[in-house]
């Protein structure tokens, strides 16, 4: 199996990408292709005490990187040599089987949509990150991509979740819920009354476990494995999450350290508060799947460390190995719309 990884995307990039990507061919015995300034890379190598390519790690050279100020919508295309285009094409053009990058989320979504493609049918791609709960974690479709969302774009979110979490993850007959205002049937404005009736069909037909309206309280709780939702709102919720735990950790740190009988304290339940806090921890996952793609393209965080990169590439493989884009592709006809004139 061969990764790409975009050498350049990132706030630390090259120095932790290419030490992560190095930590993920290492570790998971994968082929990886750095994609970037070929200097830059070597030079990321000699400062690890590493004369040559290790075996299995190749670098193909670009030129340009697409920063944070270009814009999102065209980056790819004004910037056909950088190292995110070049790596778009390259897993298009099946010389890889998957592709990590922690640039721009705007650009890469794009870039993916525009030069790998969207999978036929699909109406649009979703950002769905897996986020950590009371019981295992949820997967939140969409966080960003698609602020303004159309009813049958929430029910291909939802499908393509499922597939995702039953494929990749392992949880059989996942539970998706819908994002609202409350949990009756009749709450929310039109979009979630819509897409609500789309998912009860699909329930209806067998297609999807579909459990009904979630709140937002609910979610770290762990009720559905699935949360459908249109990326403004999926966006919100998210940072909402990630700003409450640092919230959280920020003032405990503080009542722990306070006097000399918190600290004897905080000695006591020092492993249960690191597990807690590796369960939480952003590098873990390493990043974002990017449904709807015809290829796997997993988004790492702007700021990834050098383990981050390494958790998204372990990412990357097992979106490979699941088989989900095919999943996706094999049933798309039962989560799309049909159109005036097609029966």
């Amino acid at each position: 199996m061969k990764i790409i990884v975009d050498a350049m995307g990132g706030d630390n990039a090259p120095e932790a990408i290419v030490r992560g990507a190095l930590m993920a061919a290492e570790e998971f015995k994968v082929d990886i292709v750095l994609t970037g300034d070929g200097e830059r890379i070597l030079g990321v190598l000699s400062d690890m005490g590493k004369r040559e390519l290790p075996a299995g790690v190749e670098i193909t050279h670009a030129s340009e990187v697409i920063g944070m100020e270009d814009d999102p919508a065209t980056a790819v295309r004004l910037k056909k040599d950088s190292s995110m285009a070049v790596g778009l094409r390259m897993l298009r053009d099946g010389e890889a089987d998957a592709m990590v990058s922690a640039g721009s989320t705007g650009a890469l979504l794009s870039g993916a949509t525009l030069v790998t493609k969207r999978i036929r049918g699909v109406r649009r791609a979703c950002l769905a990150p897996f986020i950590p709960n009371g019981n295992g974690g949820t997967l939140i479709a969409d966080v960003g991509a698609n602020a303004d969302c159309s009813p049958e774009y929430l029910m291909q979110f939802a499908y393509m979740g499922a597939y995702y979490v039953e494929s990749v993850l392992g949880i059989p007959d996942p539970r998706v819920g819908l994002l609202n205002i409350g949990t009756e049937d009749t709450k929310g404005g039109e979009l979630q009354k819509e897409a609500f009736k789309l998912l009860n069909g699909a329930k209806a037909r067998g297609d999807l476990n579909f459990i009904g309206n979630v709140e937002a309280s609910a979610v770290m709780n762990g009720v559905c494995d699935v949360l459908v939702c249109d990326g403004f709102s999926g966006n919100v919720l998210l940072k909402c999450i990630e700003g409450t735990g640092r919230f959280i950790f920020r003032n405990l740190k503080e009542i722990l350290m306070k006097n000399a009988r918190s600290k004897l304290a905080a000695a006591l339940v020092k492993d249960d508060l690191m597990r807690m806090k590796t369960m939480l921890d952003p590098s873990e996952v390493g990043g974002t799947a990017m449904l709807g793609i015809s290829k796997p393209v997993i988004k790492a965080h702007g700021s990834s460390n050098d383990y981050a990169i390494r958790s998204a590439v372990k990412q990357a493989i097992a979106t490979v190995k699941s088989g989900v884009c095919a999943d996706i592709q094999d049933n798309v006809k039962r989560m799309t719309l049909p159109r005036e004139g097609n029966g």
